[in-house]
């Protein structure tokens, strides 16, 4: 008999490290298995100074279709949370590293609110992008209408949430939901691998102090955003980047990271 294919394939490029949904059978729908696996890999990377980005993609010509709902149907939907992370182990997990969406195709349901929860996002002209939850009776509920709220104007969340309607790669992009477009989905992951790339010839303190505050800075006071910023500050200067950055471009040469 032969071995059953591992649910999360998983490769890297450089610095990059890349996860593929790899239930394409079933068009990458999130299951048990699948969202711990997830998780999983995020605990062997988060502490992996070799890399920097993580890039979550599909296999096939899907990105995600969200929860399986054979398993909803059994009436074990909530055990495809995963003890960190939520669903596919990502949605509710404070990563440290920067996340990048490289979307192949159909993004929907908790497969867009995966999307939502990585922090950049390569897709395909041909990708489109939804929560069609309300058409199911069920509530989007792994952060979609939370960050959509957050990202866009408050009439079209409500538009996306409570019509179920997908919308296209283009008008994502025209949100800034979407950070590039390619022409074609087999180009998604080299783009994205270029921008993870473009990040890793960076600080990886500096990264980690910018995309924390960049983050935190949508949610809270300008006047909590301002002390988090000077803890943040002081924490890149102790890291020794800072002085390496500085001395690098003095004598222009590339910069040696501490960090």
């Amino acid at each position: 008999m032969a071995d059953t294919p591992a649910v999360l394939q998983r490769s890297r490029q450089g610095r990059a490290e890349i996860l593929c949904l790899n239930r394409s059978d079933a068009r990458n729908a999130m299951n048990p298995e699948l969202s711990l696996a997830i998780e999983n890999a995020l605990d062997d990377i988060e502490n992996d100074n070799e890399v920097a980005v993580v890039i979550v993609t599909g296999s096939g010509p899907v990105f995600c279709a969200g929860a399986d709902l054979k398993v909803v149907a059994r009436g074990e939907g909530l055990a495809i949370n995963a003890p960190k992370g939520g669903f596919g182990g990502l949605v509710q997990r404070d990563f440290p590293k920067p996340i990048i969406a490289a979307v192949n195709g159909p993004a929907l349901a908790g497969g867009f609110e995966l999307v939502l929860a990585c922090d950049l996002v390569v897709a395909a002209k041909t990708a489109t992008f939804g929560l069609p939850e309300a058409k199911r009776g069920l509530l989007a509920a792994a952060g979609g209408p939370i960050r959509l709220a957050r990202r866009v104007p408050l009439a079209t969340a409500l538009e996306i949430v409570m019509t179920g309607d997908p919308i296209t790669a283009q008008r994502a992009l025209e949100l800034g939901l979407v950070n590039r477009l390619t022409d074609t989905p087999d180009q998604v992951v080299a783009e994205a691998v270029a921008l993870a790339e473009r990040i890793g010839e960076n600080s990886p303190a500096a990264v980690r102090a910018g995309r924390k505050l960049t983050r935190a800075a949508a949610e809270v006071s300008e006047g909590e955003a301002w002390t988090l910023n000077a803890q943040l500050a002081a924490e890149v200067f102790r890291s020794g980047d800072a002085i390496e950055g500085a001395t690098a471009f003095a004598e222009k040469r590339p910069p040696v990271w501490n960090s």
